[in-house]
């Protein structure tokens, strides 16, 4: 029987609990399957142990406005944001302040 990919980053993790990349790529297998919740868990895990992970505010941000938590969307947006300014990552401020545009509904075009 071969293992699946989840099953083994979950293994992967019981050696290294503290491994932010790993809790990020079960958090991503879980939004594969679909299994919400378990991806809510993860990634609240993460940006409470560590905060400078920044590609955790983007895909914390979508999954929120999926289960229709705009004002914890816009939040996570914001905190993704500042985070990413001062990591000095502009790639991930960029894409966090268009998340945050399209949440607030300033993601018009123009004609």
């Amino acid at each position: 029987m071969q293992i699946s990919r989840l099953e083994q980053l979950q293994q992967f993790l019981v050696n290294e609990p503290n491994d932010s990349f790993l809790k990020y790529a079960i958090a991503t297998e879980y939004l594969k399957l679909n299994d919400t919740d378990q991806a809510l868990s993860y990634f609240t895990d993460l940006v409470s142990t560590d905060e400078n992970y920044v590609g955790t505010y983007y895909h914390l941000g979508k999954l929120y406005e999926k289960l229709n938590r705009k004002t914890d969307a816009e939040a996570t947006y914001k905190k993704g944001l500042i985070i990413a300014r001062k990591a000095g990552n502009m790639h991930a401020a960029s894409e966090l302040q268009q998340a945050l545009n399209s949440a607030l509904g300033l993601d018009y075009e123009d004609d």
